[in-house]
């Protein structure tokens, strides 16, 4: 699919973006390279192949979850101006 200066104008001011008039014909040369990219990659024949989350195949290192602050809760709580059932009582400021 090719499009045309008319093509890439419209879709700026879609887009709401502004674009010289010197540059229309560049964008309207990449944004056809791009969509016959995207053409050719519909085309390519998938079947059998099973999607991954990673190309290498590698699993995500993730840490190990461990407390290491203390509970403060307490502490917190009896310097606090108010609070009730273990929670911060604050001044309404929404009606």
């Amino acid at each position: 699919m090719s499009l045309t200066a008319d093509n890439v104008k419209k879709i700026a001011h879609l887009a709401r973006l502004g674009i010289e008039q010197q540059d229309v014909a560049s964008y309207a040369k990449d944004l056809s390279g791009m969509l016959a990219l995207m053409t050719q990659m519909g085309d390519v024949v998938t079947d059998g192949v099973e999607p991954m989350a990673h190309p290498m195949d590698q699993a995500q290192r993730l840490r190990a979850d461990q407390v290491t602050e203390q509970d403060n809760r307490e502490k917190f709580q009896s310097i606090a101006p108010q609070v009730e059932a273990g929670l911060y009582l604050v001044p309404k400021v929404i009606e």
